[in-house]
């Protein structure tokens, strides 16, 4: 453990503490600073600091970090008012901080107290070392290792947002809600087109797991899950170096799950199985490591493991992280915060080794595509402006609806050319 001390001396000169430049502090630069805990990074309102959603630099969360370890934000410093964070003029006293750094993760304490900054809203100061990243907002990024070479978490997968929502291979909701299709291009086609996450919704009828929206009621010619996860394996055995992962919208009993995928030719040669692998202890497989063993199908679902994981599927919050589903309405303007879909699982979690896979959901409420071209063509800039910083990892899984518009498969292709 380092400590880097912004103000351990300082000079009395003219009625003014003047802090003494260190040259231990961390590297100068822009940096979001960011909770471990809540994922949200401080950003100013006014004299206040509060903790936002990761959102670029569009509500004041780029901080400086400047020689003398201070952070300034607009000409201000963030500093002290009694327990709270506030803005002061940054040579100011309440301005400097002895910064405690534990590997990648900081806490930031008042000099000669045992007072810490605390995520709140606005921060607070108070005991307990509440931990913070200092995130740059330009990380440096490294050429992408050769295909083989790249942990399953270094390669970014282009993924379908209700997948089998898309018109071709059956029907997929009840009347009036099926005249807006998410995809236009059937699950046999979206695999040749490059697709390689599908994201499913199943729900239980007497004749098993079928593929609906909301409901299965009314819908017309709905196709049953072991359907398309057939076309999914027959891919597989014919394309051996691929690799494909579901994700499960789930509202069916495990029993039925259970039984639908027992349906499916040839699953058990192709399932991954992290949960049996030792991921936590050592992290992702290289993608060479899974194509030698051929575990090239990875499942999750959203339903609590209650006896699903005897099927080989695999509970996604326990291996993956994912921002929050919706952009907004089909229209109008959109909102480019990136932050965890589930409040108690910060995008920036990390577990010694492990690094969650990172699902970024890029789509809004209804899927009008005139707005979804025009999405489609920010995905880059989003994922590398608002949700790299956010989670800390490069997206894993890209998803996006109506994928053969605006050209996602660019986004997904520059993602791949570094590490982050």
């Amino acid at each position: 453990m380092r400590v880097f001390r912004s103000a351990v001396a300082a000079t009395l000169l003219a009625g003014l503490i003047v802090p003494t430049a260190r040259a231990d502090v961390p590297a100068q630069g822009q940096y979001y600073l960011q909770s471990v805990t809540t994922g949200l990074n401080a950003a100013v309102t006014g004299d206040s600091v509060d903790q936002h959603r990761p959102k670029g630099n569009e509500d004041h969360q780029q901080w400086t970090l400047r020689s003398d370890g201070r952070l300034e934000e607009g000409g201000r410093c963030l500093g002290r008012s009694g327990d709270q964070a506030a803005m002061r003029a940054c040579d100011s006293a309440d301005t400097t901080w002895e910064i405690t750094a534990d590997g990648d993760r900081v806490r930031l304490k008042a000099p000669g107290t045992d007072r810490y900054l605390k995520p709140a809203t606005p921060l607070a100061i108070g005991t307990g070392a509440d931990q913070w990243y200092l995130t740059p907002v330009t990380p440096p990024r490294l050429p992408a290792l050769p295909d083989g070479q790249r942990t399953l978490d270094q390669v970014t997968f282009l993924t379908t947002h209700n997948a089998y929502a898309n018109g071709v291979d059956g029907g997929f909701a009840p009347p009036f809600v099926n005249l807006f299709p998410n995809q236009a291009r059937g699950i046999t086609q979206q695999l040749t087109d490059g697709v390689r996450g599908f994201m499913l919704d199943i729900h239980q009828t007497g004749d098993g797991a079928i593929l609906c929206h909301n409901s299965c009621t009314l819908v017309s010619k709905p196709v049953a899950l072991w359907v398309d996860i057939q076309r999914i394996v027959d891919f597989l055995n014919t394309n051996r170096s691929e690799f494909v992962t579901v994700f499960l919208e789930d509202y069916v009993s495990a029993d039925v799950l259970r039984a639908e995928l027992a349906r499916v030719n040839g699953l058990q040669n192709v399932l991954y199985r992290p949960d049996q692998t030792g991921v936590r202890q050592n992290g992702w497989p290289t993608m060479d490591d899974l194509r030698s063993r051929n575990q090239r199908l990875l499942i999750f679902t959203d339903h609590s493991p209650d006896g699903r994981d005897s099927s080989g599927v695999q509970y996604q919050r326990d291996w993956t992280v994912e921002n929050y589903w919706s952009m907004g309405s089909g229209v109008g303007a959109s909102d480019w915060s990136c932050y965890s879909r589930w409040s108690d699982i910060p995008l920036s979690r990390t577990e010694s080794a492990f690094r969650p896979l990172f699902v970024m959901n890029h789509f809004r409420d209804v899927p009008m595509t005139g707005t979804v071209t025009d999405d489609n063509t920010k995905l880059t800039n989003r994922a590398q402006r608002f949700c790299e910083p956010a989670a800390r990892k490069k997206p894993t899984f890209l998803a996006v609806d109506h994928y053969h518009l605006g050209n996602p498969r660019a986004a997904v292709d520059t993602l791949n050319t570094y590490r982050y």
